[in-house]
């Protein structure tokens, strides 16, 4: 289906007004209540610091305020980004004045050496650039600080604003400073994770990112984590009609957490199977133990020594409590990442009264893959 075209003039219209960001209400309103409460005690503490007699704060800060509650996420907002950002900026800033004075030649000379020191010592912070003019054009008050102009109020500012913004985002539930999504290896090997080793590499992403020519405000990592997302959204719609009641194995040997774990083993051995299911006798999911459990448990020696069977008698001593599980009408497509990256080999299906009603494994996953037909992904275009 042709796609219809649009008018040159509109397109160049709309450059003008950017798409909407990809940001909920509740974080649109946590980031300006972030701004608003940093601004607030930022002026607060370095006017009761520093007294009323000399520059407490700086305009500048309303810019780092912006960048650390409202995207602190940004490889900009990070605490070297901060703190080396304006302080270089500003000795850069007083520099400038004492050599050229308060002309625009200075200022100019000024913005261009910080943002090349920023980029030099990676601590680039978009603000910095009017630390450097507020020391340039800032007047006598900031003039007569001269080299203490970088320590106070820039570095005080720039030191409480980062304390907040430590304590705020972290108590919102956001992780700050940004490390980027953390992955867990569960095999503890240099391997790439499965999910990894398909589709683009890490040198993919930094040819990628190279190749725009300028500078894009996105961490490597979370690039990757983005278009790896994208890529499970994208598998989602070629699998979405294929449910976790298509494809789990219905009749589910269990056990009892009252039951020996001489019991367990035998029906693992009979059956050919590495884990059990650990149920209540209402059929409630109350844990699972795998062969994993037998060797390795409450009672068994360091994982660094040779590991001998484990001497509980009851299954509840050795089973594992916190299970991951599905629903019946669950897209198969939502597994796949437990299976691949989580290390996972079986997850339980409960029903909603929370009853186990199936097991999915990862032969069942592979084999539902492979032999369903894929139809074309459903979206535009």
């Amino acid at each position: 289906m042709e796609r219809p075209r649009v008018n040159p003039a509109l397109r160049w219209l709309r450059s003008f007004y950017p798409a909407p960001l990809a940001i909920g209400r509740g974080e649109l309103w946590l980031s300006s209540l972030g701004v608003g409460l940093g601004l607030l005690c930022t002026d607060w503490l370095s006017r009761h610091v520093l007294g009323t007699s000399s520059v407490w704060f700086i305009a500048p800060m309303g810019a780092s305020a912006v960048l650390l509650f409202a995207v602190p996420a940004s490889p900009l907002a990070q605490p070297w980004s901060i703190v080396g950002g304006n302080v270089l900026s500003a000795l850069i800033g007083v520099a400038c004045h004492q050599w050229l004075g308060s002309t625009g030649l200075a200022a100019a000379v000024a913005g261009t050496g910080a943002v090349a020191a920023m980029f030099a010592l990676r601590c680039l912070h978009p603000p910095g650039g009017a630390v450097a003019l507020t020391a340039v054009l800032g007047g006598p008050a900031i003039h007569e600080l001269g080299f203490g102009f970088a320590l106070w109020p820039v570095a005080a500012d720039s030191a409480v604003m980062l304390l907040l913004a430590l304590l705020f985002n972290n108590a919102m539930g956001r992780s700050y400073p940004h490390h980027g999504v953390a992955r867990s290896r569960p095999h503890d090997t240099r391997d790439p994770l499965p999910t990894q080793r398909v589709g683009h590499t890490k040198e993919d992403l930094d040819a990628a990112l190279a190749s725009f020519g300028e500078l894009l405000d996105i961490d490597r990592d979370d690039l990757e984590e983005i278009m790896t997302r994208a890529q499970m959204h994208a598998q989602r719609r070629h699998w979405n009609g294929v449910r976790c009641q298509d494809i789990m194995s219905r009749d589910v040997v269990s056990v009892g957490p009252g039951d020996s774990v001489d019991e367990a083993w035998a029906r693992l051995a009979h059956h050919k199977i590495k884990a059990l299911p650990v149920v209540d006798a209402e059929q409630h999911l109350v844990g699972i133990v795998s062969l994993h459990d037998f060797f390795i448990g409450q009672s068994a020696p360091a994982p660094s020594r040779v590991p001998r069977m484990n001497t509980a008698r009851r299954v509840e001593d050795i089973m594992t409590r916190k299970v991951r599980t599905a629903r019946p009408e669950q897209a198969i497509a939502d597994l796949v990442r437990g299976f691949s990256d989580g290390g996972l080999h079986h997850m339980p299906v409960l029903d909603a009264q929370d009853r186990l009603v199936g097991m999915v494994t990862q032969s069942d996953l592979v084999a539902a893959l492979f032999m369903t037909p894929a139809g074309p992904a459903v979206g535009p275009p």
